[in-house]
């Protein structure tokens, strides 16, 4: 059986059969390549050529991947929860480790439409209800519901500055949530309890209403920018070093050979 018949006839397992297309297109490309310059200018040029090309080839996906942030790419921007803080008011973060929480006066509160508020409202979901998250507060995200967010911050989106490249300042966000009131769905006789939210058997919910009685439990969150360009950028560098090694190489090998040739037709 051949290697292209066993790399598709292997159905058991996805990861094998990927591996083996992979490594057989890989052989394919490359040795047709090497094959055809081989036979035309000999192995060891047809090597330097092939290989010469190859990093090439690198160096360019690797530019394209590093321009656009495609392709290969490294981990992207996310919040990482720092603390969580439980307090009686939301205004008052006194206790907070991180310092600028303390004044909320120079935070920019976050519209509920507003991107950034959902990505941080994402990870602070994460966190509080997750099943491995180390500051678990609540078992759903219906037992809580947001009542501000905030930010402070980062490079400023309107300046054209922002889109150079260079020193990013910390970026924070703050979510704060508050337990839900109860809702209870009432037989006919039942009497609601206290501080529920009751409606009718078989009728709609109502919304979900905050618990003003119970205290605030703020999410303290810090922007990491991740490294999302740094494989391609490292693929983009090496390969151009290596393109170059062998560029020069074979620039080195044209010389002598034409050195050779001269002396050679003088005599």
């Amino acid at each position: 059986m051949s290697a292209a018949t066993l790399a598709f006839e292997l159905t058991w397992d996805p990861a094998i059969r990927g591996i083996l297309v992979v490594a057989l297109g890989f052989t394919v490309l490359m040795g047709s390549t090497y094959l055809l310059l081989t036979t035309n200018v000999g192995s060891r040029l047809g090597f330097l050529i092939a290989t010469a090309g190859f990093w090439g080839w690198m160096m360019i996906m690797g530019l394209t991947w590093w321009i656009y942030g495609i392709g290969y790419v490294g981990p992207t921007p996310t919040w990482q929860v720092t603390e969580v803080a439980v307090t009686e008011n939301k205004d008052d973060l006194s206790l907070a480790r991180l310092q600028e929480a303390h004044d909320l006066s120079t935070w920019h509160e976050l519209a509920a439409d507003d991107p950034k508020r959902g990505e941080a409202q994402a990870s602070a979901d994460e966190a509080l209800t997750g099943v491995d998250s180390p500051v678990k507060a609540f078992e759903a995200t219906s037992d809580y519901i947001t009542v501000d967010a905030y930010d402070k911050g980062g490079k400023n989106p309107d300046s054209w500055l922002s889109q150079l490249p260079g020193p990013h300042p910390p970026h924070h966000a703050l979510i704060q949530v508050q337990p839900t009131k109860e809702v209870v769905a009432l037989q006919e006789g039942q009497t609601c309890p206290p501080d529920a939210v009751c409606y009718p058997f078989g009728e709609t919910p109502p919304k979900a209403e905050a618990d003003t009685s119970k205290p605030i439990t703020t999410v303290v969150m810090i922007r990491d920018l991740g490294h999302k360009r740094l494989p391609p950028a490292i693929i983009c560098l090496t390969s151009a070093v290596m393109f170059a090694v062998t560029a020069s190489v074979l620039h080195r090998r044209d010389k002598a050979a034409a050195a050779n040739r001269a002396k050679a037709a003088s005599t």
